[in-house]
């Protein structure tokens, strides 16, 4: 399938942007795009629009009240109609469930998006355009100890997900653990619905956040989201451990429960402090990741883990914008204000017009407090500093290989491997269907270096098939011209 002219209902001579990704930013991207007269391709992995933080129960399960899962459901509304609008208007075209899995630069500047349909991602389908913005979202970043492979034990973000989008939970008691601000919203939400959350276990020290006051009273608004967080914890009698750390989950055939530890100043967990918690489900999560991967293909430049970009929020190849968490870990809030200045500026620059920052102004004044904001943040809720000591040699590590602490310890130890590549050549921890994405941060922390980016030629598996009609394509494409 190739579809070169996807906003139809418009004229083709007008300029073409290709919005990849669908969630806070992608949105924000394409309304403010398709507003100042630039065609808009939405593309997007999902049934329907709005990320992982706007996610929406099925049609089929008929929620009365789906507001009551999101904290921003104004926002929401604005996006989804105006969405709808211009939807209607021939200016935006949304695909849904296409899976992007490369983006080439073409001769004259202009791009091909590759992208496989529907559940399967077997059938291909091809977009042109004139530019590209990427608001590809992170994931979550999950760290490993003895029986986080039970079954029961979920990620923080999977618990939630599944919440949003089927009103379903994993058990009837809960545990809520890791650090970073998703497990608020995890364990009131899984609260709310009837399960007994028999701890929120967080490892960040609370006294933390009074060095970092400055940032935190420029967001009052982001305050007051933590205040009503902590009442509905006290209203549900959730039970919060600060300083502390699960150390082993129990079990044999799913999660019967886990052990947690006070941790000392050094993140070491203290040794006689260990309890013992009964529950059926372990939600955890160790702070989020960006999406880099379409980027890095393109060969956009990283600031570390993150895409760079510009105050324009444009990387450093011609054409290619980049919104949200892809640049930088940090909400939905600083994601929308990203995708309107990406929107605009995209739109401007494609029309051949001098771009107005006066016209984002607002934006991006949001924009720069909420990175300060989540910049503190992050030194706050930075995972304990020996959160490998927790990892048993017979812990997996890597469970698309089945790769043990005690094997990637003994490749560096023994064998002399001083990066994550080396440890990979060894052992083959992160060789696996995802690629090191989940593995990636456990596998640096136990070789001692710093996490890097792993440079993929593709996005996502692709079929053999695919790929042999993509160049098959090609060739004929070049013998036409």
């Amino acid at each position: 399938m190739t579809d070169r002219d996807p906003a139809g209902a418009t004229d083709p001579a007008t300029p073409h942007l290709a919005v990849i990704g669908a969630g806070p930013a992608g949105l924000a991207a394409a309304v403010a795009a398709a507003a100042r007269g630039v065609r808009v391709t939405l593309i997007d992995s999902a049934a329907a629009a709005g990320g992982q933080f706007y996610r929406q129960p099925a049609p089929e399960l008929r929620a009365r009240r789906p507001q009551a899962l999101h904290h921003q459901w104004r926002a929401w509304e604005r996006l989804r109609d105006g969405l709808a609008a211009h939807v209607e208007a021939g200016q935006v075209r949304h695909l849904t469930e296409h899976h992007v899995w490369f983006v080439e630069r073409l001769p004259g500047g202009r791009f091909s998006v590759h992208a496989l349909l529907g559940p399967e991602q077997r059938d291909p389908a091809e977009v042109r355009a004139d530019a590209v913005l990427l608001a590809t979202g992170g994931y979550e970043k999950v760290l490993p100890f003895p029986g986080w492979t039970l079954p029961g034990v979920v990620t923080a973000g999977g618990a939630q997900a599944m919440l949003k989008g089927s009103l379903a939970v994993s058990g009837r008691t809960a545990v809520v653990a890791g650090t970073g601000p998703l497990l608020l919203p995890v364990a009131t939400g899984l609260a709310a619905a009837g399960v007994e959350v028999a701890a929120l276990v967080e490892s960040a020290d609370p006294k933390a956040f009074l060095r970092r006051t400055r940032a935190l009273v420029a967001q009052p608004a982001k305050v007051a989201e933590g205040a009503r967080y902590a009442a509905e914890l006290l209203r549900h009698r959730v039970r919060a451990l600060a300083r502390h750390t699960v150390v082993e989950a129990h079990g044999t055939e799913r999660l019967e429960a886990v052990t947690v530890a006070a941790l000392d100043v050094d993140g070491r967990a203290r040794p006689g402090t260990g309890r013992r918690i009964p529950c059926d489900t372990l939600a955890v999560g160790h702070g989020m990741l960006p999406h880099t991967d379409l980027a890095e293909t393109l060969g956009c430049g990283l600031d570390g883990l993150a895409v760079r970009v510009d105050d324009e929020q444009r990387t450093d190849v011609p054409g290619v914008w980049a919104a949200g968490e892809t640049t930088g870990i940090g909400g939905a809030a600083l994601s929308l204000a990203e995708g309107h200045i990406a929107g605009r500026s995209a739109a401007a620059r494609l029309r051949g017009a001098r771009p107005d920052p006066d016209g984002w102004a607002a934006a991006a004044k949001a924009r720069s407090r909420l990175r300060a904001f989540f910049t503190a943040l992050d030194s706050v809720y930075a995972p304990p500093a020996r959160w490998t000591d927790r990892i048993t040699d017979d812990t997996v590590v890597c469970r698309c290989e089945e790769v043990t602490g005690g094997a990637i310890r003994a490749a560096v130890v023994e064998l002399g491997a001083g990066d994550a590549r080396t440890v990979k050549l060894l052992t083959r921890a992160g060789m696996g269907w995802c690629q090191g994405r989940v593995c990636g941060p456990s596998v640096a922390g136990l070789a001692g270096c710093e996490l890097a980016v792993s440079r993929r030629p593709f996005a996502r598996p692709v079929p053999l098939g695919v790929l042999a009609r993509a160049g098959e394509n090609r060739v004929d494409e070049n013998e036409d011209g």
